[in-house]
């Protein structure tokens, strides 16, 4: 089925909604962007994303631990941040590059939001 807000989006504005729906790490969205963003500086992706926030699409979040019924430890994003800090924290460069080390608990993730299920295909 598609989603006619779907054929209105951009290339780059598929490729955050991409990133939201498998809720990845920030810096896995520049592996679903065209050249030249997929290399550029996050000053060229920030106004893309944050435009798809504010249209409520997208959320952003930082993992946190999370626990399985089996006890089995993992992680998951936490609560939306607000939306007057992520301009800052989208600033910075290092929440667009992947961890030197595997732990990526305390990275910035996307996660859909309602709105932004319902025209995520």
């Amino acid at each position: 089925m598609s989603y006619p807000a779907t054929n209105e989006l951009s290339s780059a504005e598929r490729a955050f909604m991409i990133n939201a729906t498998e809720i990845d790490i920030l810096p896995g969205v520049r592996g679903d962007l065209e050249e030249p963003l997929a290399s550029g500086p996050a000053s060229d992706l920030l106004p893309i994303l944050l435009t798809l926030i504010d249209k409520g699409w997208i959320n952003v979040s930082r993992v946190i631990p999370w626990t399985a019924p089996d006890g089995a430890a993992g992680f998951q994003p936490g609560p939306p941040l607000p939306r007057p800090d992520l301009a800052a924290l989208l600033s910075e460069a290092t929440n667009w590059e992947y961890p030197e080390s595997d732990e990526w608990l305390g990275c910035l993730t996307l996660t859909l939001t309602e709105a932004g299920r319902e025209i995520s295909r």
